[in-house]
């Protein structure tokens, strides 16, 4: 049995002034061609919050990633991570892809110190040191010195999040990181993705179209629509951590599932019915 669902009462929530960790405020992003895919839109994170962005195909989930990260100029409104903007913050973030994107000529530990390569003040040895200590904690230590070819799907993006986390981020940016990976796979790497959490105690923010993967990993789920995209729902995520597999049949859980579902349908289809 899961622990019962906090009452409201219970739930641990930012005191009144406190500066959100990251602030969006009146994002707007428009491409070149004059569609605007992001509008007017406002999301704040606390620190130590899991956010998942979840909303049909085009709303711009992975562009607003983008624009927290500083890869992408927005074209209104404000960004701010840690009270600095996305260029200046940079050194307090990694970005995770939805492909693994390892170097192929780079070993699993090659790899994973590419990051403290890039950043210098490490010898070679504190790096693998470091490399050492994550495999060891994304249970990859056996495969040290193995090549990106002969790794399994699952085993190369646990090789990516040990990359993401070896400069220690302070907010770790998802884009779909699972999405390729069969649901045992997935359900597994989820409950690895929250162990390294409870560790290290970054912020994040997660792009996926899995309903259940959001509502089991995050403290609120964002659900966005498209044409422009803005935020149609943001929904509190109740459980407490650690949060371990049984959660999955838990009836609050489903009923919340339930509840993300039903917000994605009212997008798609109306509320009624009709067309949106």
């Amino acid at each position: 049995m899961t622990a019962p669902l906090p009452t409201l009462a219970a739930i641990e929530v930012p005191g009144p002034g406190t500066r959100p960790f990251v602030s969006v405020t009146g994002l707007t992003k428009r491409f070149s061609n004059g569609v605007t895919v992001l509008d007017d839109v406002s999301l704040d994170l606390a620190r130590g919050d899991f956010v998942s962005l979840i909303g049909p195909s085009g709303c711009g989930k992975s562009t607003l990633l983008k624009l927290v990260s500083g890869l992408s100029p927005a074209s209104g409104g404000g960004i701010t991570v840690d009270g600095m903007t996305p260029e200046n913050a940079r050194e307090l973030m990694s970005f995770i892809f939805q492909d693994a994107t390892l170097l192929p000529w780079r070993t699993v530990i090659g790899n994973i110190v590419l990051g403290l390569e890039l950043e210098g003040g490490t010898t070679r040895s504190q790096r693998r040191a470091k490399a050492v200590e994550l495999l060891g904690l994304v249970g990859l230590s056996d495969v040290a010195d193995h090549y990106p070819r002969q790794l399994s799907g699952g085993m190369k993006m646990r090789v990516s999040i040990a990359r993401a986390l070896a400069t220690r981020p302070k907010l770790l940016l998802m884009d779909e990181p699972f999405g390729a990976l069969d649901e045992m796979t997935r359900d597994h790497l989820n409950e690895e993705l929250l162990r390294l959490r409870e560790e290290q105690k970054w912020t994040a923010l997660f792009v996926t179209h899995s309903v259940a993967e959001a509502v089991f990993l995050s403290t609120r789920v964002v659900v966005l629509q498209a044409g422009p995209g803005r935020i149609r729902r943001d929904i509190a995520i109740p459980f407490p951590f650690p949060r371990l597999p049984d959660l999955r049949s838990d009836p609050a859980y489903l009923d919340l599932v339930g509840q993300v579902s039903q917000a994605l349908r009212d997008i798609c289809i109306g509320p009624k019915g009709g067309e949106t």
